[in-house]
């Protein structure tokens, strides 16, 4: 048994939470839509998962995990979707809140820009799985986000994010520790990496987190106003 991946999950989300209920920021406010977006995202995710595992397009090494399970996914596989969510939409909330930016025209063409090529090789690569899956799914989401975000302002988030980001996939993917936490088929990827992550996580990723986000603010302004 090796803590490793659940140890990542607790470095990812410990600041966060010691910042919630910062008298400023008061993200325990935001609660119910936070937990009721991460629940609608994370069973799609999840659902992902657990079928790309079983047909073998990834896999988790027994070396870093405790060996509990929960849907077939190692427990902390399924605490990612929590954990990589809160820090990530807690981040956007902090944004949004000490410093607000107006959205912009340019940044909406250039997010349905990168809405479009995606699409594109999304269809190239069809028999990437991975790849297709990936690039087609966040194709759609950034289409539609931007009809509920301030989508200037969550490309500055994603951008700040994607350092964090690559430091936490790196040690999944095997960048600093001797082995992977999570193993890949490059069969189903385009075989591009970014050090030991494929190109393809950072797009997992921000779909992950725009997804998120998005249902998020649909529901906070929508269903729990306060």
């Amino acid at each position: 048994m090796n803590n490793t991946y659940l140890l990542i999950n607790f470095l990812v989300i410990i600041i966060p939470l010691i910042y919630t209920f910062n008298k400023r920021l008061k993200f325990h406010h935001q609660y119910p839509a936070f937990f009721t977006s991460t629940f609608l995202v994370g069973f799609v995710f999840i659902v992902w998962d657990v079928y790309f595992t079983n047909w073998g397009y990834w896999g988790f090494s027994d070396q870093y995990i405790t060996g509990l399970s929960l849907f077939s996914l190692p427990i902390e596989e399924v605490l990612f979707f929590f954990c990589i969510p809160y820090a990530c939409v807690f981040s956007f909330h902090v944004l949004e809140t000490i410093f607000p930016i107006n959205d912009s025209p340019a940044f909406k063409k250039i997010n349905y820009l990168l809405s479009f090529t995606l699409l594109c090789l999304g269809l190239v690569f069809l028999d990437k799985h991975y790849t297709s899956v990936t690039f087609i799914s966040l194709s759609v989401v950034l289409l539609i986000a931007p009809m509920f975000i301030n989508i200037k302002l969550f490309y500055r988030a994603w951008g700040i994010l994607l350092i964090p980001f690559l430091m936490t996939n790196g040690v999944l993917t095997g960048s600093f520790i001797d082995g992977q936490v999570v193993w890949y088929n490059d069969d189903y990827n385009l075989g591009v990496r970014i050090f030991t992550i494929p190109v393809e996580d950072v797009f997992y990723g921000m779909l992950l987190i725009l997804s998120n986000v998005t249902i998020y603010q649909v529901l906070r302004k929508t269903f729990f106003k306060r």
